[in-house]
């Protein structure tokens, strides 16, 4: 095993000094395998991740949790940041950027007339909620998908911890969230128009609007977009589409355009920034003139850092055609699990849009979370960051994803000669099982 000497370290102290571990819970060392991911990097280049103790990695999992969607450093974006920190990134002036990305946008959506800018993803979304109520006069959202930690969205857990559940992430806390948000977010079925228009009966007149990812882990059937969007019409509120995840990953814009539906807002961050800072919400005029009725202002959404790499990183996006080239290289790995798992008689459960795959183990009597430790821990072992997520970018080429598939074919086969053998997988982990959901990080 390779030596993370600086790494676990780093981790022991980071645990006595940043309040829950790490910023991001996709990001903590207990959602792969504690003890043995090495958590942090000292530099990264394309796909290559460099560890605190020097080990290289080719990084076949989350990418940057699907923000560094060209690859990391990427030599285009970085330097048209670089000549804007030259210029300086903030003064008493606005950045003219921020009106070149609002009309790059735009002109990708040609239904959206203005733009609003952040810096992250989960504050974009919350501007979005603010328009919403604040142009319906109306609370209660009701939602499908993941949208982030904030309270209008954390509120849907105050009457039950396992309301979220169903939404990419079970057992987030509403600890601190108000109790008097309670049921002001109800969520909804994707693919389910019945528990749709149910969500709309119970809350009918008090509805601000229908939020939803359009794709994330399966395919919308039966036309269920453009129902939905007639459902959000004849209510009479904002459709608004969560593209922090799905935007630019199937093509050089929003998922939603693939669909031929139009949302009245769409939140875009991750993939338009490559890894820089930045959030955007695009709409019509009908909602987004709904800002003049409500305070929302921020100092740091003025730098012009995420602006800029916002919209070198569309630019190059779109002259490359990067989504289809996300699509290309993440069905090799999905079509390559698939063989694999045939070949070797392991079953898996693989799913999601091929650029943001993902597999579980489904093997009879044995976790999945220590599978899926073992496995990590061996590809570490092997020179690679792989999980059972692999996000793609740009960077990822056929040849890495040849010779990870080879490295994961070796890793099942032990596997498989483990349980043969009657053994336990248990017995093998180096570090400790991973964890599903949100836990409190001990």
């Amino acid at each position: 095993m390779k030596s993370i000497t600086q790494c676990l370290l780093a981790q022991k102290k980071a645990k006595n000094l940043i309040a829950g571990v790490n910023h991001l819970l996709s990001k903590r060392s207990d959602q792969y395998s504690q003890g043995v991911w090495p958590s942090y990097f000292s530099r990264a280049k394309g796909v290559n991740v460099w560890d605190l103790d020097g080990n290289k990695y080719v990084d076949m999992s989350i990418g940057g949790i699907g923000a560094t969607v060209l690859g990391y450093a990427d030599i285009d974006v970085d330097n048209a940041v670089k000549k804007s920190i030259d210029g300086g990134i903030a003064s008493s002036l606005n950045a003219v950027e921020d009106i070149e990305l609002a009309e790059l946008l735009c002109q990708l959506h040609p239904w959206a007339q203005k733009a609003r800018f952040t810096r992250t993803g989960g504050e974009a979304m919350t501007v979005a909620i603010r328009i919403a109520r604040a142009a319906t006069n109306k609370d209660v959202i009701i939602f499908c998908g993941y949208h982030g930690w904030h309270d209008w969205y954390l509120a849907a857990n105050i009457n039950d911890q396992n309301n979220l559940k169903g939404h990419l992430l079970a057992g987030l806390s509403a600890n601190g969230v108000p109790k008097a948000l309670r049921n002001t977010a109800i969520p909804f079925k994707y693919n389910d128009l019945t528990d749709l228009d149910r969500v709309i009966f119970e809350n009918e007149g008090n509805i601000a609007a229908i939020v939803m990812e359009p794709i994330r882990n399966i395919w919308p059937t039966n036309n269920y977009l453009q129902k939905v969007r007639a459902r959000a019409t004849q209510v009479g509120v904002p459709l608004i589409f969560d593209e922090i995840s799905s935007g630019f990953r199937l093509s050089s814009a929003g998922a939603h355009l693939l669909f031929d539906v139009e949302p009245d807002i769409a939140v875009f961050s991750k993939a338009i920034g490559n890894g820089y800072p930045i959030g955007a919400i695009i709409g019509t005029n009908q909602y987004m003139d709904a800002i003049n009725r409500s305070f929302i202002s921020s100092t740091s959404w003025t730098e012009r850092t995420g602006t800029t790499a916002a919209i070198a990183t569309i630019k190059k996006h779109c002259k490359l055609n990067v989504g289809q080239h996300l699509i290309e290289i993440g069905t090799l790995v999905q079509n390559g699990w698939k063989t694999i798992s045939i070949e070797l008689n392991i079953p898996l459960s693989i799913g999601g849009i091929y650029p943001l795959s993902h597999f579980e183990f489904e093997i009879e009597g044995v976790e999945h979370l220590e599978l899926k430790a073992y496995y990590i821990q061996e590809m570490l072992k092997l020179g690679f960051l792989a999980s059972n997520i692999f996000y793609a970018m740009y960077a990822h080429t056929p040849a890495h994803v040849k010779s990870y598939l080879e490295a994961t074919k070796q890793v099942f086969t032990n596997i498989k000669e483990i349980i043969i053998s009657d053994q336990t997988i248990s017995d093998y982990l180096i570090g400790e099982p991973s964890v599903a959901g949100f836990k409190r990080m001990t």
